[in-house]
């Protein structure tokens, strides 16, 4: 076959779910009863009509119930039809001053296109209405047999009235064909068609969907038009001819304005000489019609049977395809049947080639998609026949593909509530555990999930690429609680514990065993390597990120023993759950109005991206991509936006690493590679793995469960170093663009950047964008590559994480002078920040002479127990060092916690001969900055920027360690930041009374300014 044979695209799924928010607009909102007392009484002698009404909605599950407004009078009621407007008007035909026909009339006069139903009491009413004139004002006429389901059915049967000419158009919605005359059958038969339509409906909803996807797809389920007439009845059909999901019909009813005994039989014989696979239902009360309905063939129901109810159920279920989809061979005998399209793709396989032919020469495949509201799949497999294939495994094969393919697409963008007895992996992208939050990072996953999926210009413009989220599990908040209230863990959120204190005792604790019996069904269809993920409360909140400040572990999920693989997995969530209370989230809570002794934790744990080389997994490619650029250069603009890539797991980038920093915008722009000199001093020499074999049986947890930090030469066989890498040749120094020559292999990323191999600037400069306009604000991103050797197959891009950021540069706008430049101690053109800062008097600085890069960790150390002291003061200070800031490379800056600075105001990095590393925005560190509006101050010796050590060594120090040096000057300094220009001065005092002694300083600033 076989152009047909394809699988129905994502946009088209897309575009199928988008359109269920369109169906149904119209809806009765306001509904007029117009009776005497007397019939108000009857009526609602078991209760009012709106509270009939409302429990009719409450009791299956629909939404907005409308409102009811009633009057004893009719002139009453058209002086309030001319003051609000209504949507329906229902009227009883006992009025004192005038008949219900000219009522009817009165009202269609005032809004022409105004439903008006009449309900009676009994079948007497309808004979003493006027002849030939009742129906120019009324529109149907019902019998109240104190049956409230006729009720919810007229509102249903009028909304359907007024919305299936949209509705059809829009999404090919069904329609379902009623034809009786008679107002007491009608009154009987039509309650139960809809409740039963209704029911059907939202059970086949059940699996995998949650509540709002449930109710959007029941506004899917088929329409119910009623006709009175043969003539009525035709110009229904051919009106909805393509849209025809069954017809039930009386034998006996009007037809050229004569009662028809055959009208039924006549009306139903033409249809299916039309549509030969179109379900009929014959009702009548002569059981001799039966053998009419035989010949035609239509289905039998006696309308007087003591079980109707149950047959006209038994017919939703077989014929009209509610029911279990049933195998059948040619001659009827059954084989085996499918509950849902899941267990219709597993039994598939398994059916003889006859019977799948059989069922797909008579849509029956169709009609059974159709009825789970599944309209584009269901018209797809309508417009193809079996002599479209090539033979009856090519069908199958269509048959299974589209149905996996809905069945994924049904999931994106929906958060799935996790039931052991139905969970699939191979179908359900996003799935959550107990009822709790799913916290900040598992909420931006979930939001970009849907973002994604309603963008389906993105799937378009990238073809050659799989855009998506991994597969994800989040245990809600409530596993947490749960775990945290049982072991009595909850005074952990106190100060005076340290990390490894709350570690030991969350490992000790007993997991609940609800959550382990879900976990080990998630576990037994997870077969790749798991990544366990924080998802705070208060995690990635807007403004407030808590960016990196909790646990992730990762674990190879490959053991062959489940006993051990599910006992990392409880120990991985364990030591997140931990991380709640650990040390560093406490000192960041201090410098937010948040409150720390709130927080709970959700978990995500979710598929690590990436393939097996050797014995480690790991992704070609791992990034950070930021709307808004701290540090524009050439002719780059701030939101031009910023990436950092690296080759491996993205802890290299997240943590300050060595990575590769471009614009998505300019990617040709790098000016860390500059020359070969600069490419070979700049260019990563390590990335992270996972290690998928001979790891130790408990797991290293203590150092990032297994990963490991290795070099990129001893990978250079492997396949992303090979597609990534450029090689260097001594002897010209040179560098090629090419990692499958010989020589020794230099990460440019070239094959990307340069040769576009995959168009990765593109697409996070699109992917930003569509980020910050659905935010309101500028975005982070987390992401990862898989590139697919085979140029034939699709590359993969993975969204991991999604946050707003914040920029602080237009709260109010600042002036730096050239006075305030020659004034200034230290000057910089690359500044964080916006705004000032009169209140600091304390310094804490690296001492120059004194650094060693081998020392940086014991330096963080010192800075804690400064930092310490200063809070407890409650005075904060301005810290300043050599290279990044924060950084998990101690060779690239000093790696400094929250912990270990959580009272600091302003920080400066200096840039010189000792450590000349890139300022990092992709780090989790520079993220948390951001949010809290801490200046952040690159000094770049050499170029313009000032630093006046001599100054900082002049004034007495309040302490000394080994490495730092703690002053305070007599008034607080000033620091002024422009966020526009990125600029930045700090004068040795704030207020008027300034040293002027300083006209001999450097005033490459004020060219800027």
């Amino acid at each position: 076959m076989e152009a047909k044979s394809s699988q129905l695209f994502s946009s088209e799924f897309y575009a199928r779910f988008k359109v269920f928010h369109e169906l149904m607009s119209i809806k009765i909102r306001e509904i007029l009863l117009v009776s005497s007392p007397y019939d108000a009484f009857i009526l609602e002698e078991d209760g009012s009509l709106a509270s009939r009404i409302i429990n009719e909605y409450s009791g299956l599950n629909l939404s907005m119930p409308p409102r009811v407004t009633r009057t004893a009078s009719a002139c009453d009621a058209l002086e309030l039809l001319k003051k609000k407007r209504f949507d329906l008007v229902i009227t009883m035909p006992h009025l004192e001053e005038m008949d219900v026909h000219s009522f009817g009339v009165a009202v269609k006069k005032i809004y022409p296109d105004l439903p008006v139903i009449l309900l009676v009491h009994n079948t007497r009413d309808v004979l003493t209405l006027p002849q030939n004139k009742f129906c120019s004002g009324i529109d149907k006429v019902f019998v109240w047999g104190g049956n409230s389901d006729l009720l919810l059915a007229i509102v249903k049967n009028v909304e359907d009235d007024i919305n299936v000419d949209h509705d059809t158009r829009m999404a090919m919605v069904r329609v379902l064909l009623l034809i009786e005359d008679s107002p007491v059958y009608r009154s009987s038969f039509l309650p139960l068609i809809y409740k039963e339509v209704v029911k059907q409906t939202q059970a086949l909803l059940e699996v995998g969907l949650n509540e709002e996807h449930r109710l959007l797809l029941m506004r899917a389920r088929p329409k119910i038009l009623l006709a009175e007439t043969y003539e009525q009845a035709m110009q229904l059909y051919h009106r909805f001819h393509s849209y025809l999901f069954g017809i039930i019909s009386d034998a006996r009813f009007p037809k050229d304005g004569k009662l028809d005994e055959t009208a039924g039989v006549q009306l139903l014989a033409r249809i299916r000489k039309e549509i030969p696979d179109l379900p009929l239902l014959m009702l009548s009360s002569e059981p001799r019609n039966r053998e009419r309905a035989e010949q035609i063939p239509a289905v039998f129901l006696d309308k007087n049977t003591s079980n109707l109810l149950d047959e006209i159920h038994d017919f939703f279920l077989h014929h009209l395809g509610f029911g279990d989809f049933v195998f059948r061979s040619p001659d009827g005998k059954e084989i085996d049947r499918a509950s849902n399209l899941r267990t219709l793709v597993e039994k598939l396989p398994k059916i003889p080639d006859e019977s799948v032919r059989y069922h797909a020469d008579r849509n029956h495949f169709s009609n059974w998609v159709m009825s789970r509201s599944e309209i584009a799949l269901a018209s797809q497999f309508r417009e193809v026949r079996t002599k479209d294939f090539r033979d009856t495994d090519a069908l199958r094969e269509y048959i299974i593909s589209n149905v996996k393919a809905l069945l994924v697409w049904q999931q994106k963008g929906v958060v799935a509530q996790f039931r052991s007895h139905n969970f699939d992996a191979d179908i359900m992208d996003f799935v959550k555990i107990g009822e709790g939050s799913l916290g900040g990072k598992a909420r931006g996953l979930a939001f970009m999930s849907n973002l994604l999926k309603e963008s389906p210009e993105l799937y378009e413009k990238y073809p050659d690429i799989n855009i998506q989220i991994p597969k994800s599990l989040v245990i809600s908040t409530e596993g947490f609680e749960d775990f945290v209230a049982r072991n009595g863990l909850r005074h952990l959120v106190q100060n005076s514990f340290k990390d490894d204190e709350v570690t030991e005792k969350f490992l000790k604790g007993d997991m609940p065993e609800w959550l382990i019996l879900d976990l080990e069904v998630f576990l037994r269809q997870a077969n790749s390597p798991l990544s366990i993920r924080s998802s705070s409360r208060l995690e990635d909140a807007h403004f407030q990120p808590y960016a990196g400040l909790y646990e992730t572990y990762m674990i190879p999920n490959n053991h062959p023993d489940f006993s051990a693989r599910l006992s990392h997995l409880i120990t991985a969530v364990k030591r997140v759950f931990a991380s709640t209370y650990y040390e560093g989230p406490k000192a960041f809570s201090k410098n937010t109005a948040n409150k720390h002794h709130e927080e709970s934790m959700a978990v995500i744990i979710q598929e690590v991206t990436g393939a097996a080389h050797g014995d480690y997994f790991y992704p070609s490619i791992s990034g950070v991509a930021q709307s808004h650029n701290f540090y524009p250069v050439s002719h780059m603009k701030p939101d031009d936006g910023i990436a950092y890539i690296a080759l491996g797991l993205g802890k290299t980038v997240v943590e300050g690493g060595r990575a590769l920093r471009f614009s998505p915008r300019y990617p040709n722009i790098l000016p860390q590679f500059s020359t070969v000199d600069d490419i070979l001093n700049n260019a990563q020499r390590f990335f992270y793995a996972l290690r998928i074999r001979q790891y130790p049986e408990a797991l290293n947890f203590d150092k990032f469960s297994n990963l490991e930090r290795r070099e990129i030469d001893d990978a250079e066989a492997e396949l992303p170093v090979k597609m990534l890498a450029s090689t260097y040749v001594p002897e010209e120094h040179r560098i090629r663009d090419s990692g499958y020559m010989p020589g020794p292999k230099v990460l440019t990323f070239a094959s990307v950047l340069k040769h576009n191999i995959l168009p990765l600037p593109e697409l996070l400069s699109d992917l930003l964008d569509l980020g910050r306009k659905a935010m309101g604000c500028p975005v982070e991103i987390e992401f990862s590559v898989n590139l697919n050797p085979d140029r034939h197959q699709k590359n993969n891009f993975y969204f991991l994480q999604m946050r707003p950021t914040v920029s602080h540069q237009d709260r109010f706008q600042v002036q730096i002078t050239p006075e305030d430049v020659r004034a200034a101690f230290c000057a910089s053109r690359q500044a964080m920040g916006n705004g000032k800062d009169e209140e600091m008097a304390d310094i804490v600085y690296v001492k120059p002479g004194d650094f060693k890069a081998e020392a940086t960790i014991q330096m963080a150390e010192e800075i804690g127990k400064i930092n310490a002291a200063l809070l407890r003061e409650k005075r904060q200070y301005l810290l300043v060092g050599p290279g990044r800031w924060g950084t998990s490379d101690r060779w690239l800056g000093i790696p400094v916690l929250w912990r270990h600075i959580s009272g600091v105001r302003a920080m400066v990095e200096v840039k010189n001969e000792s450590l000349n590393a890139d300022p990092s925005q992709g780090s989790h560190f520079f993220q948390n900055i951001t949010s809290l509006g801490i200046f952040y101050v690159t000094v770049n010796e050499g170029t313009g920027d000032y630093f006046d050590w001599e100054w900082l060594d002049s004034l007495p120090a309040v302490q000394e360690t080994t490495f730092l040096r703690h002053v305070r000057t007599e008034r607080p300094i000033l620091l002024k930041a422009d966020g526009k220009t990125a600029q930045c001065v700090i004068l040795r005092e704030s207020g008027e009374n300034r040293d002027e002694d300083a006209s001999s300083l450097p005033v490459t600033l004020c060219t800027h300014v």
